[in-house]
């Protein structure tokens, strides 16, 4: 993919602040803007910092590549505002969204036990008469004039979007196909998601759940980018490089979007930047990273190795199962705007509720009246009252005072210094418990890993953390503030495609493989195409699923390095070692005497795209003494005993290679870092900050 004339922008809307990255290609200059984010239209923010670039003598035409991370259809499905679905599923089947896998997601002994609301109630499901067989032959025909009637009914009835969920329809998707041409003649401007697009793989409920997902979604993601591309060309951006952060790490054009069935790779849109980056920028992530993206309403985890993020295909967002190709992460309400508050049994809690970004913090003097975590690290000393967002934004500290007074001190007779240190201690701890947990799961040994936190929030609350887990190192990227916004100049275009078939690997021939891989290389090479995308410059992965025979579940078995422009029998003997070997490692055995079945066959297209390229620095020869960086001393409260009379720097005065010690506070524009007594900084040479414990 080429690049764009000038400059190329990363857009990241968060609950409180919406980051934006300007890079300027030609320089490699990176230029930021943090501006509050507007809920009820997220576009609306994102446009406000494009003119606050233009303000800064920026010409908007010279923007030649817009990427933007989202979580508007994360809201939508927390907050339960998408469309209104209907359901066309085969005859007798509808009631696996009630059934699902009988699995419950909860304690086993709840007795109050309840299902999420149904995205497509039975008043809103209409069954088809219609049959494929296992192997996607037809059994019994489509009926059309079902079909017909159901569409009318459901639309009458106000459905704004349908999914169409046939049995075997991954195997033979034809009667799926038929359907949404006879709903687009039937009742045009209906939303249509056939499974056999959104997750042609096997397993009812998950293709079925993802499918009423996408549905669900689609039309407020389509409203969005709507409204967000007129906002773009009014305000002269005019480059058709526009692209959206999936939740595999990779960006999609908005077209891909819109053209449908895509939706669902949006649900971790926001965080994924976060880590890509992280695995872009730091060389750490060779040897390990913690990524902590704790920001204005949640904190988001991940796990970097060997130079990437794990990934998983199987997920679950508000209780709703979702499996689709995603980095692996994990998601807490901990975040600055997370409330605070007493329960009814008189115990201090935070979250999961914010204050987002409207009102916000009480602090923030725009009507908020409840305490949250920013509130508590005004009160603590940790952030300055007078330079946040670098001055540009005054905070309000007799306010945040007094939401505490109410909401906690008085209701629990302490004061509120005490108060505001037991919400920071509740927040740190339950970030170091996900962490502890999460790596668990994962058979990661933090105590070799570095913690890499951003976030407007992270760096202030990294070192307790770190604390808690006994982790020695911290890394603090240059611009922590907007880490997540750059992130979206640091990744390519990538798209998933996946098509079930259970076979013995025995019963496999490689001509077998390679064709059903070449069907799928046609689809994304037709995507590409229609995308305005240069087809020669994609790359192509293939992984086959594959699993011991009796097992219900299966491991992704990449196929890179065993075959050089098609597969042949070596490459999937080789295959086969290869799972046995990524099943010992992850399951702590193999079954090499056991026979092998595939399950799915799996691509991933990769369009390289002009990434940020940090440029290490040089010690320079005459370093600037710290003394020239220091402010002045602040006290500040580890906890409500006394307070320690820290040292506060300028981050930008800092040279590479000086040192400073703790209790320290280092603020920039975007961002605080907090040292705590016993550790020490340094910068090196890309301009980290990088605190270490002394031992």
């Amino acid at each position: 993919m080429t690049a764009g004339p000038r400059y190329r922008l990363g857009v990241d809307v968060g609950g409180t602040h919406t980051d934006l990255v300007l890079l300027d290609v030609p320089t490699g200059q990176l230029l930021v803007e943090k501006v509050a984010s507007t809920p009820k239209n997220p576009a609306l923010g994102v446009l406000d910092g494009v003119r606050r670039f233009m303000a800064r003598g920026i010409t908007p035409a010279d923007i030649g590549f817009f990427a933007h991370g989202t979580t508007i259809t994360t809201n939508a499905l927390l907050e339960m505002r998408g469309a209104k679905v209907g359901l066309l599923i085969t005859n007798g089947f509808r009631a696996i969204q009630e059934v699902q896998m009988q699995a419950r997601d909860t304690n086993l002994f709840d007795y109050f036990f309840s299902r999420p609301q149904p995205i497509a109630p039975q008043s809103m499901t209409r069954e088809i008469p219609e049959r494929s067989d296992y192997q996607g032959h037809v059994l019994i025909a489509l009926d059309q004039d079902a079909v017909r009637r159901a569409a009318r009914q459901l639309q009458a009835a106000g459905a704004e979007s349908i999914a169409v969920n046939y049995l075997f329809s991954f195997m033979n998707p034809a009667h799926e196909e038929e359907t949404r041409r006879i709903i687009n003649k039937e009742c045009p401007g209906l939303h249509v998601s056939l499974s056999s697009e959104v997750l042609p793989r096997i397993r009812e409920w998950p293709r079925l759940s993802t499918t009423l997902l996408n549905a669900y979604l689609e039309p407020v993601l389509v409203r969005y980018i709507g409204a967000l591309n007129k906002g773009l060309d009014d305000t002269g951006v005019s480059t058709p490089q526009r692209f959206l952060m999936q939740s595999n790490g990779g960006v999609m054009p908005f077209e891909a979007a819109i053209a449908g069935g895509r939706t669902v790779h949006t649900l971790f849109s926001g965080p994924a930047a976060g880590a890509q980056a992280a695995a872009w920028l730091a060389e750490e992530a060779r040897t390990g990273l913690v990524t902590l993206d704790m920001g204005g309403t949640s904190a988001d985890i991940a796990f970097i190795e060997g130079g990437a993020p794990l990934e998983t295909t199987e997920s679950i967002i508000a209780r709703r199962q979702l499996d689709v190709p995603a980095l692996d992460m994990t998601t807490i309400s901990a975040g600055g705007g997370s409330i605070a508050g007493v329960d009814s049994g008189g115990f201090l809690t935070v979250g999961p509720q914010s204050a987002g970004a409207d009102p916000g913090p009480a602090c923030y003097g725009r009507g908020g009246t409840r305490p949250t975590v920013t509130d508590a690290d005004v009160i603590c000393g940790y952030l300055n009252p007078d330079y946040f967002l670098g001055g540009k934004q005054k905070l309000d500290v007799e306010a945040a005072r007094r939401a505490l007074e109410s909401a906690v001190a008085s209701p629990l007779k302490m004061d509120v210094l005490e108060a505001a240190a037991g919400i920071r201690r509740i927040v740190d701890m339950r970030m170091a418990d996900e962490v502890r947990v999460f790596a668990a799961k994962r058979g990661v040994d933090l105590t070799a890993f570095t913690l890499l936190p951003f976030g407007g929030a992270g760096a202030v609350h990294a070192a307790a953390v770190a604390e808690e887990l006994n982790m020695n190192r911290i890394l603090v990227p240059p611009r922590p503030g907007a880490f997540s916004a750059l992130g979206l100049l640091c990744t390519d275009i990538v798209h998933d495609y996946i098509r079930s078939e259970l076979k013995p690997m025995a019963d496999l021939t490689a001509e077998h493989a390679e064709t059903i891989f070449s069907e799928l290389e046609a689809r994304a090479l037709r995507e590409l195409i229609a995308e305005g995308i240069k087809p020669e410059e994609a790359q192509y992965l293939r992984e086959l699923d594959l699993r011991y025979s009796g097992q219900g579940y299966e491991l992704r078995t990449p196929l890179d390095g065993l075959y050089d422009t098609a597969l042949n029998a070596q490459s999937l003997v080789d295959a086969r070692a290869r799972f046995d070997e990524r099943h010992k490692q992850i399951h702590g055995h193999a079954a090499s005497d056991r026979p092998v079945e595939i399950v799915s066959y799996r691509l991933r297209l990769r369009v390289a795209a002009l990434k940020y390229q940090p440029v290490a620095g040089g010690t320079p020869a005459n370093p600037r003494a710290v003394s020239t960086a220091l402010k002045g001393t602040r006290k500040i409260w580890f906890d409500a005993r006394e307070p320690v009379e820290a040292s506060v720097y300028e981050r930008h005065g800092l040279d590479i290679g000086v040192s400073i010690n703790g209790p320290a506070i280092v603020e920039q524009f975007d961002a605080t870092t907090i040292l705590p007594p016993g550790w020490t900084g340094r910068v090196d040479p890309m301009g980290n900050l990088i605190l270490e414990k002394g031992r």
